[in-house]
């Protein structure tokens, strides 16, 4: 099982949803990188699952620091951050622990594992793992920041229903830190809720996709072939749960047009070099060309739902109906806005400390 991600600056993920703790040990981090734990707290409430379109399951991720930090500030050495499981009622596995859910990991799970794996909430498989990315992620989240690049996610898309394009990208950035429902359009935000209600009420569930935007990321970083900045974060963003597509820029959009209408021209602007449109989402060759760096992520619905479907009972080999009964959540994709901005900042630090080396973070 692999379970880190990264090259210059790592995170390896550890832990399942129903046992004591889960955590992630952060490395490649230089010595005397500030760790700003009310920004850790933020970024940890913004995941956290609310009201009657989340989940049940209300964890407090008071989390530890176990390593890795002295007088707030990091030491050089492997970072762990461990946050206890408190909110754990296995019980509502035991009638249906033989029966694999649709949409789930449960079958996968099964045969790469051969039945040793920990099924309880779909163990070191389920989203509840996502707390301790989104934990080291705020860290580099605060990295980014101390170098000038701010990142965001709104909503852009629920249950059928649109958010507004980004527009003035450091004024949108800004507003969505303080949004716990990430939509640029508070009305388009009020009818995303009304219909994941609807969708709960029905015992169903809708997915969504996210719209990133991230500022400030120099020129020439990433890779031509195997290292481009796309694959990086493409590879990083499907590890996380529900994740079913990627797209950069126009992404499948510009399949439909001319070279003339995709391409987006140079030109010379405060004697900086910029281009007139952004189609491509800033990068070129997966390398960045210093424009904002966007990128869509699509989120299914989540597949936990109280409506009654064809599944298997893999003991008795037979096929059976599956009912769950417990908590889930009637969407995921308001809470998934703070694993994305998470990864994403991950990812951009592994990128530029490879580019720059470890000590450009505190020049």
């Amino acid at each position: 099982m692999k379970n880190t991600l990264g090259n210059a600056v790592t995170l390896t993920l550890f832990g399942e949803s129903h046992k004591e703790a889960i955590g992630a040990v952060l490395d490649g981090l230089c010595p005397g990188v500030p760790v700003d734990e009310e920004r850790i707290r933020a970024a940890l409430e913004m995941r956290r699952p609310y009201g009657a379109i989340s989940t049940g399951r209300r964890e407090p991720d008071d989390f530890t620091i176990v390593s890795g930090i002295y007088e707030g500030r990091t030491t050089g050495t492997p970072l762990c951050i461990l946050i206890p499981n408190t909110q754990q009622n296995s019980s509502d596995y035991d009638k249906t622990k033989n029966l694999v859910r649709p949409g789930h990991a449960d079958y996968a799970a099964l045969c790469k594992y051969h039945g040793f794996s920990d099924p309880r909430g779909g163990g070191h498989f389920s989203g509840r793992l996502t707390a301790p990315i989104v934990a080291a992620g705020a860290i580099a989240g605060g990295m980014l920041e101390q170098k000038g690049i701010l990142l965001g996610t709104h909503i852009a898309r629920c249950a059928g229903v649109d958010d507004r394009a980004f527009s003035n990208y450091p004024a949108d950035l800004a507003a969505l830190q303080s949004k716990r429902f990430a939509t640029l359009d508070d009305a388009a935000g009020e009818r995303m809720q009304e219909a994941i209600a609807a969708a709960a009420k029905d015992g169903d569930s809708v997915g969504g996709v996210l719209e990133t935007a991230v500022l400030g990321v120099p020129a020439g970083v990433g890779e031509p072939w195997f290292g481009a900045v796309e694959s990086e974060l493409s590879a990083a963003l499907f590890a996380i749960p529900a994740v079913k597509g990627v797209a950069f820029g126009g992404g499948f959009a510009l399949s439909d047009l001319r070279g003339s209408a995709a391409n987006d021209p140079f030109r010379v602007e405060n004697g900086r070099v910029v281009t007139t449109t952004n189609h491509n989402g800033g990068v070129n060759g997966g390398i960045t060309n210093g424009m904002p760096i966007v990128f869509s992520v699509a989120i299914k619905p989540t597949p936990s739902i109280f409506v009654p479907q064809d599944s298997v009972d893999v003991v008795s080999m037979q096929n059976a109906t599956l009912q769950l009964s417990g908590r889930h959540d009637p969407a995921i994709v308001h809470r998934a806005r703070a694993v994305v901005d998470a990864v994403t900042a991950l990812v951009l630090c592994d990128l530029l400390t490879g580019r720059f080396g470890t000590d450009w973070w505190t020049a």
